[in-house]
């Protein structure tokens, strides 16, 4: 009966996502011996009200559950003690699957994390139960004040303070970080062979990576992790030898499934899942067995009996481990991540700068873990959602903060991604929406994709009623056989301009029949217009739909100028079919509450 009761109220709060069920039950619920602070009267009065203190006690009773900050615990009852920060978004090589061929726009120095906001924020997680640190990029020690940021965390009493390094000056630097408190190093190293390193970092310093690897386990780091990003085509040949790697080095090799970021040309077929690699190392060792697992560890540990070192494999792609995740990130550039493949980002550079006290970013923060999804979208679906490239982990957003009703705060948050955004936590009000984007590969997040990467359908209902109008162009290029008939409406199929224009106000009137996410709306006029353009051979389609309503009206013109070119084009293929369709586009737009937007 227990067991059954255990998982009703499970499934309860999984399904409605109760945060005031699952938070003040993981965070605060008491356990024999151990004495808890009292909490705030609201939530003891709201627990107080929804579920029994008995309850409570019996849910955890056979569970190994501390009391823990409930601004780091999650719908899910997950708890986030482990905090990863990128110091930079420089890096000295470039990684195919990292940074996009064409390289990235970095942040200008003034909007990234100064030394004292990174050790302001660290504090501010350690206070709340985190005791592991990781420091990534970019490349952390090309950061000039990298060895000081490690040396100022050194002092914070963290469990474990780590590193991800690509290796070419942690030999140099490894003595100081040493003695300022680094205590565990991951060196990423894709091949053991120094021709295909040039080819994927495109850059030169393998036999550095190597020496850097060696420093470290002489400097007592065991094991040293290597992370290995394994590619068919590349590099999962030497999977096997990665394992030799193993046999004589305190070593901990970690094979990383490829993985979607914005510009690395991810594909499926490019990704080596975790079963392949694990039946080729067989293939040579029979014996290579699994190993116990380290707690919130995403790497799944196996070993070859007598080895010194082993291996690991992140399952990112094809075996996800969500329901165990503990951590959140922090970008070069302040904003917080609560979901590597996840594309919501929260600025706490932003708020920081704008006075917020520690009590107000721990709502803050707060707010984003509440709002983690219970996993990732899944491994297609991750391929087609917009994230940072991997250097980086965006937009720029305005939003409004409201605390206590007292200030009314705007932020600009260059490279922040807020999609839906809408924080009510406790005495905090925060809502955002997108603006303009201040680099040139950010884009919106697509509103008729849900969080598992599914269409859906945006909800207008709370919209406001306004007048709205939209213009599209497109061409059709008939050439001049084609244009001197349907110049002189000799075409045998009859008048094509006529036609044409006719077909793009029907095909307005019946887009939502046409597009499945649009919605039904009622159209108050559709103006196709149609020009021959002598010199060039070209009909210019123009097409002008308004209408009174909660959405817009652009699609129903697109469609229009789009069914009216492909009329021109069906109804003069019989002469030519060397016609182009092009330059299709939403000239003009007004109303609505993005405001208006006119193509230039």
């Amino acid at each position: 009966m227990m067991a059954l009761s255990k998982w009703i109220l499970r499934s309860l709060m999984e399904r409605y996502r109760l945060p005031w069920m699952c938070r003040n039950m993981c965070a605060s619920a008491p356990l024999v011996g151990v004495q808890t602070q009292p909490r705030p009267r609201e939530i003891q009065e709201d627990t107080a009200n929804s579920i029994k203190t008995d309850t409570r006690k019996k849910y955890f009773a056979d569970k190994n559950v501390l009391p823990f900050s409930e601004f780091l615990t999650d719908t899910f009852g997950r708890t986030h003690n482990y905090l990863r920060i990128s110091l930079t978004e420089k890096c000295n090589l470039r990684c195919q699957y990292c940074m996009p061929t064409d390289g990235v726009e970095l942040t200008p120095k003034q909007r990234l994390l100064s030394t004292e906001e990174i050790v302001k924020i660290a504090k501010l997680f350690v206070s709340q139960g985190v005791d592991k640190i990781r420091l990534t990029g970019g490349e952390p020690l090309v950061r000039r004040d990298a060895i000081e940021i490690v040396q100022e965390l050194g002092r914070l009493n963290l469990r474990c303070l780590a590193m991800t390094t690509n290796g070419i000056v942690l030999k140099r630097k490894l003595p100081a970080l040493k003695e300022a408190g680094l205590n565990l190093i991951n060196i990423s190293l894709d091949t053991l062979v120094p021709a295909k390193f040039e080819f994927i970092t495109r850059r030169k310093g393998w036999q550095r990576v190597m020496e850097s690897i060696d420093a470290a386990i002489d400097h007592g780091y065991k094991p040293v992790k290597v992370n290995c990003v394994v590619m068919r085509g590349f590099n999962e040949d030497e999977i096997v030898d990665f394992v030799d790697f193993t046999k004589n080095k305190s070593v901990d090799v970690r094979f990383i499934e490829y993985m979607p970021f914005d510009g690395n040309k991810w594909n499926a077929h490019k990704m080596v899942p975790f079963q392949e690699m694990v039946s080729t190392i067989r293939h040579k060792y029979p014996d290579f067995e699994k190993v116990p697992d380290e707690v919130n560890n995403t790497s799944k540990a196996y070993k070859v009996p007598g080895f010194l070192g082993q291996v690991g494999f992140i399952t990112s792609m094809s075996n996800i481990f969500c329901g165990s995740c503990n951590r959140v990130r922090m970008t070069a550039d302040g904003n917080l991540k609560v979901c590597l493949f996840g594309n919501t980002e929260v600025s706490l550079r932003d708020a920081m700068r704008s006075g917020m006290s520690d009590d107000e970013l721990l709502q803050l923060v707060g707010g984003a873990v509440g709002r983690k999804k219970k996993q990732h979208a899944g491994m297609f679906n991750i391929s087609k959602m917009k994230n940072r490239p991997m250097i980086l982990i965006g937009n720029n957003l305005v939003y409004d903060l409201k605390i206590n009703n007292e200030r009314h705060l705007r932020i600009h948050g260059p490279n922040t991604i807020l999609t839906g955004l809408a924080i009510n936590a406790r005495n905090m009000t925060l809502t955002g929406y997108p603006r303009l984007y201040s680099t040139k590969d950010a884009k919106p997040s697509l509103t008729h994709i849900d969080e598992a990467g599914k269409a859906k359908m945006v909800d207008v209902g709370n919209k406001a009623i306004t007048n709205r109008t939209a213009v599209a162009v497109g061409q059709v290029f008939l050439g001049a056989e084609a244009f001197k008939l349907v110049s002189e409406n000799k075409m045998k199929k009859g008048d094509v301009l006529s036609t044409a224009q006719i077909a793009g106000i029907m095909a307005a009137k019946n887009t939502s029949n046409l597009i499945p996410l649009c919605h039904n709306i009622n159209i108050n006029k559709v103006v196709v217009e149609l020009e021959l353009d002598t010199n060039e051979h070209r009909v210019n389609i123009k097409a002008t739909v308004s209408n009174s309503g909660k959405t817009g009206v652009e699609m129903e013109a697109l469609t229009a100028v789009s069914i009216a070119a492909l009329t021109v084009y069906d109804m003069c293929k019989a002469v030519t079919h060397k016609m182009l369709i092009s330059d299709i586009k939403l000239l003009s737009k007004t109303g609505g509450q993005r405001g208006d937007y006119h193509h230039t």
